[in-house]
C-alpha cells in the first residue's frame, strides 16, 4: 500500500509540473516599459547638421536638386506630455501655406495613417506657397512658392514627437521615398 501512495504521490506531482509548463507556454512575455525615447535611423544621402535652436532633437540637410534655389531640410522634434493633438498640428501646418486656387490648404492636404513599431503615425503631404516665419513665434514671413512638406507625427504615451520636410517641390519630391523610409524607422528606444 505504501508503494501505491508513493506511485500516486509522484504522478500528482509530475501531472502538476507539466501543468505549470503548459500554462505558460503560448504567453507573450510582458512589453518593455517605454522610457519616452525614440530611435530612428537618418536615410542614405541625408546630411546630418547640428540643430538649429534647442527644441530641434536632430536636423538634416537634404541637397538640392539641380535647378532648385535652394536644399530642403528635415527636422526632428518632440516636446514631452505636449505638442498637441494630432489633428492641431496638422491644422497648424495647413495655415503654414497658401493655395494659388484660393482653396484652403486642408483641402489639398494628402493624409495617411500607418502603424510602424507598434506607433500609429500620420504623414502629410501638401504643396504650394510657404510661409516661413523670419522671426521666432513673430508675424513677419516670406512667401516661398512652389514649396512642399511631407510631415508626420508619431504618437506615444509620453506625447507626440515630429518630424517635418520642407524645401523647393522638385526637391522633395527626389527625397520623398527616403522620407517615408525614415518615418518607419521610429521605434521605441527599448526595442531592438
Amino acid at each position: 500500500m505504501t508503494h501505491r501512495v508513493m506511485t500516486a504521490i509522484v504522478l500528482l506531482v509530475l501531472s502538476a509540473c507539466g501543468q505549470n509548463q503548459e500554462s505558460t507556454q503560448g504567453q507573450t512575455p510582458e512589453p518593455t516599459a517605454f522610457t519616452g525615447k525614440l530611435t530612428w535611423t537618418a536615410p542614405e544621402g541625408w546630411i546630418d547638421e547640428k540643430p538649429a535652436s534647442s527644441i530641434r532633437l536632430a536636423q538634416y540637410r537634404l541637397p538640392r536638386v539641380e535647378g532648385d534655389p535652394e536644399d530642403a531640410s528635415a527636422v526632428v522634434f518632440h516636446f514631452p506630455g505636449a505638442g498637441g493633438s494630432v489633428e492641431a498640428n496638422l491644422e497648424r501646418w495647413y495655415r503654414q501655406f497658401i493655395q494659388s486656387d484660393g482653396k484652403p490648404s486642408a483641402a489639398a492636404a494628402k493624409l495617411r495613417r500607418d502603424e510602424h513599431h507598434g506607433l500609429k503615425q500620420t504623414t502629410v503631404d501638401l504643396s504650394g506657397t510657404f510661409r516661413q516665419t523670419t522671426t521666432p513665434m513673430g508675424p513677419e514671413s516670406e512667401d516661398k512658392p512652389n514649396f512642399r512638406m511631407l510631415a508626420g507625427v508619431v504618437e506615444t504615451s509620453a506625447g507626440p514627437w515630429f518630424v517635418k520636410v520642407i524645401g523647393p517641390e522638385r526637391t522633395v519630391a527626389h527625397w520623398e521615398q527616403t522620407f517615408y523610409e525614415f518615418m518607419k524607422s521610429f521605434k521605441p528606444e527599448s526595442q531592438p
